[in-house]
């Protein structure tokens, strides 16, 4: 099956040599075309596009959407397969797409996502782990009763979708959507009788280095996408909240991460009101 690439680019000079070389590199997949979207940027993003001789379009920064830019340059492709990413990811392994794509070509499910290890030795480390383990598996509309929100688990740092099943279930349904887009659309795949799958072989480095402030505005943004997606607020949430600070406390303790420690109580905080408040004052 063919395959399309996706990636929205802003401020990307740092990423794209690296991430390109990257892309090129991958074995055993029949990629079609490389589709950047590059938000208007300050840096020398655009002129290293050039000579890399790479297909992209410029949007200006009122245009950016996370959920309309994805879904307007999926609109514009015809392959099999629409590979999602963004551009901080670090792809290590020329087997990373094949391992993505190959449960699709199998017929195994209908979308997928890939394994992401965070080498910074912060909270985020041990979400990471704690999201994304050493198994895979699948996921389909009988797991909801079992897993409840964490059944529409989903990233498009690194993810694949049938573009057929894609276009057949309207994308993103033209909203501008403020974050979660990939979990928007994971709901939709579930609940139209459609399968997941976890590929914990294919595997990407994707870490941040987020200011308390920049945490709170994350999850700010995801407190205003579940007001307004508040349908999904009836699915039980199973410990991914409580769970997931009890398991970094965990961790950290075992590991004698001071930094983490220390930062523990601040990063909970950021990340549990930026949500309440976002829930308060979404539409």
């Amino acid at each position: 099956m063919t395959i399309d690439i996706i990636c929205p680019l802003y401020n990307a000079e740092k990423y794209i040599n690296n991430l390109h070389s990257n892309l090129l590199k991958q074995k055993s997949v029949d990629i079609n075309q490389i589709n950047y979207v590059l938000t208007r940027s300050n840096d020398n993003s655009e002129e290293i596009l050039k000579k890399l001789n790479c297909k992209y379009e410029v949007i200006e920064k009122n245009e950016f959407s996370h959920s309309l830019t994805r879904e307007n340059i999926a609109k514009k492709c015809n392959a099999d397969i629409l590979v999602f990413i963004t551009q901080d990811i670090h792809i290590e392994n020329d087997d990373w797409l094949f391992n993505l794509v190959d449960c699709i070509t199998k017929g195994e499910c209908e979308a997928a996502y890939s394994r992401q290890v965070c080498t910074n030795n912060t909270i985020e480390k041990y979400t990471r782990e704690r999201n994304y383990p050493e198994n895979s598996f699948i996921v389909s509309d009988k797991d909801i009763k079992k897993l409840g929100l964490k059944t529409f688990f989903f990233s498009d740092a690194s993810s694949a979708i049938r573009r057929d099943i894609f276009n057949k279930l309207n994308g993103y349904d033209g909203k501008r959507l403020p974050t979660n887009e990939d979990m928007y659309f994971a709901y939709k795949l579930i609940t139209n009788g459609y399968k997941i799958k976890y590929c914990a072989n294919s595997v990407v480095e994707h870490s941040h280095k987020f200011t308390l402030r920049q945490l709170y505005k994350r999850y700010y943004d995801t407190g205003i996408f579940f007001k307004e997606n508040n349908y999904l607020n009836k699915y039980k949430v199973n410990q991914a909240g409580g769970g997931m600070a009890l398991y970094v406390l965990k961790r950290a303790l075992q590991n004698k991460n001071l930094k983490v420690l220390l930062q523990f109580i601040p990063n909970m905080s950021a990340r549990f009101i930026g949500m309440k408040m976002g829930k308060m004052n979404g539409k």
